[in-house]
This record gives structure tokens, sequence and C-alpha cells, in this order.
């Protein structure tokens, strides 16, 4: 226990958050593996709070630098950190039929060292600076949720065996969604800082968001945000000043950032990335370039060829959908090459897509065409013909 907190204490004298947050790592580092469990064995469960008041709060030889309420604070971290790291011994050498409760017990006993944390910067005054000390408990606070969950899963997968009316869904991610509502509450203690943004625990925020966002995508709960998609020209505008603020020599920001650029771009303007902007980024050259080609020459097999090739990429970064709307404009540039006759606009569709399609479906395809504003004019279904307006016909094109 000396040496564990002789770092606590040269850390917090030293005012190095991220030396701190390494005390409350729940994994023993390659160079120390055994660390957790002599913590664990230098006391007992009748004794560890007394043993950390007195070398936190009376011990003269290494004095801690903190006033006495804030370091009764770290005591009681300290203490729910211990009762921790043997209830993770036990999972780790639990059997598997006993990992269920073992893992969900971690979950708990983790989720009380968080909240005592909580406590700290809400009650007690911990300082900004000792923020990473939340990065450590948010990441493993997901971590051991989906322990839990997945050892839960497990025993009821091997119970359904024997009923037939259980329902696994119910409880799938009981543990992650529980992790997410601790998270909303570090999110808020960190955003409610009055404190000046110099030393604000708001710049923890950015990191706290990461995580939500991670489980919101891994629990699915971003089916309840779908009201708020397709807002194309918001998301340009603050990709834009995203893009404009940041640092020149930040490549792999730049190119996160126009990976979602560039679509929103093509929807909002109807204009293709130069192969200037992606020369840097090979990744999205790679990406973007087949399908860039296919749209100025209207040729919509190759737009096919193209998404589909790139399609595993593009779910992954979530924008299949908004690039597949980008046949709208190749269909658009390859329409302007031919005039009037609905025939001979079947025909060129007929040749871009080498796919033979009826007449009607063409007038669909040129009605939504003109709703969208891809085209300016109206269809004559009388006379067969597209009648086209005489200015600006192809918005976007100069045609």
């Amino acid at each position: 226990m000396d040496a564990f907190l002789h770092e606590f204490k040269a850390a917090y004298n030293e005012g190095n958050g991220y030396n701190l947050s390494m005390t409350l790592y729940p994994v023993a580092p390659s160079t120390a593996p055994n660390r957790l469990r002599a913590f664990h064995q230098s006391t007992n469960y009748e004794h560890v709070k007394k043993d950390l008041e007195y070398r936190l709060l009376y011990d003269d030889r290494s004095p801690l630098n903190c006033p006495v309420e804030e370091a009764r604070a770290w005591v009681d971290v300290y203490c729910a950190f211990w009762k921790f790291v043997g209830l993770m011994i036990k999972a780790e050498n639990a059997p598997e039929d006993n990992s269920k409760d073992a893992w969900t017990k971690v979950y708990e006993s983790w989720k009380d060292v968080t909240n005592t944390l909580h406590r700290g910067y809400s009650a007690c005054g911990f300082e900004a600076w000792t923020v990473p000390c939340l990065y450590v408990a948010g990441k493993y606070l997901r971590i051991f949720a989906i322990k839990a969950d997945e050892a839960k899963g497990n025993v009821m997968n091997a119970a359904m065996i024997y009923q037939d009316d259980m329902n696994p869904e119910s409880e799938k991610n009981e543990k992650l969604e529980d992790a997410a509502r601790q998270l909303n509450r570090i999110f808020t203690l960190c955003l409610s800082d009055r404190a000046s943004l110099e030393e604000s625990r708001k710049w923890a925020t950015y990191n706290i968001i990461n995580l939500l966002f991670k489980n919101v995508f891994q629990i699915e709960l971003d089916r309840v945000i779908k009201k708020y998609s397709q807002r194309y020209s918001s998301a340009e505008k603050y990709l834009t000043e995203a893009w404009k603020l940041c640092h020149k020599s930040a490549i792999k920001n730049k190119e996160l950032i126009l990976t979602y650029l560039i679509p929103c771009h093509l929807l909002t303007t109807h204009t293709l990335p130069t192969p200037a902007l992606l020369q840097p980024y090979p990744k999205l050259q790679k990406l973007f370039a087949p399908l860039s080609r296919c749209i100025k020459k209207g040729d919509l097999a190759g737009f096919d060829a193209a998404l589909l090739a790139g399609e595993n990429e593009f779910v992954k970064r979530r924008i299949y959908l908004t690039l597949e709307r980008g046949r709208d404009i190749a269909l658009r540039n390859l329409l302007r090459k031919v005039f009037i006759a609905v025939a001979e606009f079947a025909a060129a569709i007929s040749i871009g897509s080498k796919e033979t399609m009826e007449n009607d479906e063409v007038e669909c395809l040129l009605a939504n065409m003109i709703y969208k504003s891809l085209m300016k004019g109206y269809i004559s279904r009388e006379r067969g013909i597209v009648v086209l307006s005489k200015g600006g016909a192809f918005p976007g094109t100069g045609v």
C-alpha cells in the first residue's frame, strides 16, 4: 500500500492529473503484474479505511499537500477502489458458470468508485486538473458493463435451452444502458462547472461525449435520433467551421472532417471534391475519386459499382445512405446530355445504367429530378416531351 499511495501523493503534489489517474487504473501494468494484488493484500476489510486515512492524512514522512476535506474524499475513493480490486481478482479466477454474478459485482463495484469520484468533484473540491481520473472511470465503466452483459448473455443462452418464454433482448444491454446513465451524470457534472475556462472541468466533456457516442451506437440508441437526420445544410455549416478551425498539421482530424463534409457538400451544392483537395489524403482519394468520376460522366452503372465496391467502408463511416443520394446528381449529369423527348431520356438512362426502362419509369425519375431542383421544367405527357426552363435548366452545371 505504501508504494501505491506514494505514487498518488507524488502525482497529486506535482499537479499531474494523468499520473494521478494511473493510480486508479484497474489493469496492472506489464512491468508490475502483481501491483493490484499486492495493494489488495496490504490490508483487510476491517482496517482499509483506517490505513488509508493514516497514510493520506497523518503520515508526516510524505505529507499530502491537500485540504483535509478533500483528502478524506480521496480516502473514500481509494477505499472503494480497494474493494473493487478484491472483486476483480475473484472475477478473473471465477469458473465460467459463476462468471455472470462475478462480473456483475465487478461492474457495480466500479460504479461505486465512479460515484465516489463524482461526489469528490461535486461536494469535496476536487480540482479540474484531476479530471483524467474521470476519463479512467468512464472508460472502464463501459468495459465492465460490456463484460457483465456478455457474461449474463452466456448464462441466458444456456437457460434458453430449457425455457421458451424468455426475451433476451429485454436484458441484453442492461449494464451498458446503466453505464450510459452514469456517463450522463459525469457529463452534466463537467458541463455545469462555472469556473473560468482555464480551470474548468468543461474540457472533460470532449472525452465523456465520445464515450457516450460509443454507447449510443453500441446499444443502437441512434434509432431515437432519426428525426434529426438529413439536415445537410446545418451539418455542412458546422463541418466547414470545424475544417477552417482545424490546425494545418492535424492531418488525421482534417481527414475525418472531410469524410463527412464531402458528402454534405455534394448534396447541398452538387459539386465534387477536386483532385487538389483529395491529394493529401490517400484514403479519401480511394473512397471518393471513383464516385466523383462516375457522377461527373453521368455513368450510372459505374456509380453503382463504385458504391458497391466501397460499401463496407461507407457503412462503417455511416455515409453510405448520404452518398447513395449522389446517384441523382449522376442522373442529372446524364440527362443534360439529351434534350426534350422522354424517349431520348429513356435511351440515355438505359445506356447509362445498362438496364431497360419503361417510359413511365423514366417520367417518374424526371419528376423526382424536377422536385429535387436538379432540373427546371415540366413534363408534357400528351406530347411525350420535357419542356425545360430557358435559363438554368440544370442548376449548378451552367446549362
